[in-house]
């Protein structure tokens, strides 16, 4: 391929990413990944489409020591680990075969070493604080649940917990999505990762606190009350309770016209609310998904029954990695050997 062709070819190649099934917050990342790496191979001359296995190996080198304007520290392991995937990925959306990764790879764990070995807190993956119960309760103690507002995030929250369901996938929810029954709530869930449906049963909680039953009810009354008796279930709701207000940027009308919630905008309710429970740690859209898994192995549930609830793949090195932080207490080998 000739570089005089490639600029349109990496515009297209830009937009496939953007348009790529997956959670909106990776799509987003690897875009952005992508964009990294083509400004990086305009300034050294190097080819980004096709790349060879050298020049990623000089790009993963580079990233090492390159500094993030937003964090003024070199990416770290996970983010050079997610800037290969991104360049394979826009290789596949461009039907060209990705560079071989294995030299890039070894850099990779070189570097991963090095920092270990320095003690340095980027060699250590940051996790997302799980939303366990009792953590659940300290956030929804914030909200004013009399408000539509106050409602939708506590909707939000509880059934973002009961369905583990990730945030790009809770937004994407319409009201017909969920039918109450006697036992609770059938929910349709599209998981992105497994690109299928799950019909997801959510049985009513023993706190009407925190029953993801009640709190569904209790959004669609004020929903319909606010006329609103179709579309998306999570919207956006101004401080007068008005739903899908208008938004503008410089003057352009912006946003969902139904209203619905970016995936950005749901993982910000969980921030806010883990935030005035002045809750420690790092919370994301994900605390609520990874808390389910905490919760359901704690309650001895197995690793099938949890995966398939929330739409793991079966054999998930992520639920896996969940498992692996609740049993080191719960099911730890030292225990029992005599000590």
């Amino acid at each position: 391929m000739h570089l005089r062709v490639l600029p349109s070819v990496l515009a297209r190649c830009s937009t496939d990413l953007k348009r790529i099934r997956t959670a909106d917050s990776t799509r987003r990342a690897y875009a952005s990944d992508w964009e990294q790496f083509t400004d990086w191979c305009a300034v050294t001359g190097s080819s980004p489409l096709p790349a060879s296995p050298e020049c990623v190996i000089e790009y993963v080198t580079h990233l090492k020591t390159a500094v993030r304007p937003k964090t003024g520290r070199p990416f770290s392991p996970s983010s050079i680990e997610r800037a290969i995937a991104a360049i394979r990925t826009a290789h596949r959306a461009a039907n060209i075969q990705p560079p071989e990764t294995k030299g890039a790879r070894m850099v990779l764990t070189g570097y991963r070493d090095q920092l270990a070995r320095a003690k340095d807190p980027a060699a250590r993956t940051r996790k997302a604080a799980p939303a366990v119960p009792a953590r659940l309760r300290d956030m929804l103690a914030t909200l004013d649940r009399v408000t539509l507002i106050g409602k939708r995030d506590a909707a939000l929250l509880l059934l973002g917990f009961a369905s583990a369901a990730r945030v790009s996938e809770l937004v994407a929810l319409d009201l017909p999505d969920l039918v109450e029954t006697e036992q609770g709530i059938e929910a349709a869930v599209y998981r992105l990762k497994v690109k299928a449906f799950t019909d997801t049963a959510i049985p009513y909680g023993s706190n009407p606190a925190t029953c993801p039953v009640r709190a569904l009810r209790a959004l669609r009354e004020a929903m319909t009350e606010a006329g609103r008796t179709d579309g998306p279930l999570f919207v956006r709701v101004d401080r007068h309770g008005r739903i899908a207000p208008p938004m503008y940027r410089r003057g352009v009308p912006i946003g969902d016209s139904s209203g619905r919630l970016t995936a950005q905008a749901a993982a910000q309710v969980v921030e806010r609310a883990a935030d005035a429970a002045g809750l420690e740690g790092q919370w994301t859209g994900h605390s609520l998904r990874r808390g389910f898994a905490t919760a359901a192995r704690k309650a001895g549930h197995d690793i099938v029954t949890i995966g398939r609830h929330g739409g793991w793949a079966d054999g998930s090195k992520a639920l896996l990695g969940y498992f692996e932080d609740v049993d080191r207490w719960e099911d730890n080998p030292v225990t029992g050997t005599g000590l």
